[in-house]
């Protein structure tokens, strides 16, 4: 493999990690701090995007160049379909269940199997090609980033990449040193001591989860664009943002980070060896591995 064919896999890998990670850390975070799997966050990111076509664009067309002003609407909406989504699986479905484990799960399963079902019914379609609201594609004239040896690759990846970690590594800073950290890992060591220092656990238990929505949010603005998304794609993009958090050990949101970036690398390589057949069948192997074999994670 040359350089530039190197470079290629590794960038693209890297790129796709990013979303994985942050896909990761949203899911590590909620987990982390409360002991429930949210496992309809897969969803929320699918369903966040669609949010945005439909309230920007309407149901057709969903193709097409968006201005300045549709550009900034369709990425607030989406930030806040993801928090507003992801916050009502937290009152509804989580907290009337919160100390019974087979309620939350099977209300999870639930919220994403609604989730799916309503968006089937607006759009019927097998697969859209949802526009880019951040115009990643405009940071080179032709669109790509060129390579060693005359390889090239679409730019956009370079800003998935760039974006997804900077947002990712604020985020995890943000939420590890700041006061909603402090109150996080209050509630993650014991709930009970956390609320006699006058932290309230389900208040916490809520943002965790509004947060996680707005990190699946900017985690379907920035893959949605790269290729056609249909309303189902929410489970398989799950599974991996959970094979992200348990190979970076499930609590840990910079283990999440490193875990979504490992797995789009060895995603990448597989396709690159084996064709575009593998792309979601590395992902998924490694969180069977995982859970088979060291469900604490190899930071661990």
């Amino acid at each position: 493999m040359d350089v530039g064919v190197l470079l290629q896999v590794v960038l693209a890998g890297l790129s796709t990690g990013a979303v994985l990670g942050l896909v990761g850390l949203g899911f590590s975070l909620v987990a982390g701090t409360s002991r429930v799997l949210p496992l309809a966050h897969g969803d929320v990111v699918v369903a966040a995007v669609f949010t945005g076509v439909l309230v920007v664009l309407g149901r057709t067309p969903v193709a097409q160049d968006l201005g300045a002003l549709d550009s900034a609407g369709f990425v607030v909406v989406v930030l806040l379909a993801g928090a507003v989504l992801s916050g009502l699986i937290a009152l509804v479905v989580v907290r009337p269940y919160r100390d019974q484990p087979l309620g939350w799960v099977a209300g999870a399963v639930a919220a994403g199997l609604l989730l799916r079902a309503v968006l089937g019914l607006l759009l019927p379609g097998q697969g859209y090609a949802v526009p880019d609201p951040l115009h990643l594609d405009a940071l080179a004239t032709d669109g790509l980033l060129h390579l060693p040896g005359g390889t090239t690759l679409p730019v956009r990846t370079l800003g998935v990449l760039v974006l997804g970690l900077g947002v990712g590594i604020a985020a995890e800073r943000l939420l590890v040193r700041g006061r909603f950290g402090r109150s996080l890992r209050a509630v993650a060591d014991d709930p009970d001591a956390a609320a006699l220092c006058g932290v309230d656990p389900a208040r916490v238990l809520l943002l965790a989860f509004v947060a996680a929505g707005v990190l699946a949010g900017l985690a379907g603005l920035l893959d949605a664009p790269g290729h056609a998304v249909s309303v189902d794609d929410g489970v398989v993009l799950g599974l991996e943002g959970i094979a992200a958090a348990v190979l970076g050990g499930l609590g840990s949101l910079r283990g999440a980070l490193l875990g979504g970036l490992a797995l789009g690398v060895a995603q990448q390589a597989a396709v690159h060896a084996g064709g575009a057949a593998l792309q979601d069948v590395v992902p998924l192997a490694v969180l069977v591995g995982l859970l088979a074999l060291r469900p604490q994670g190899v930071r661990r």
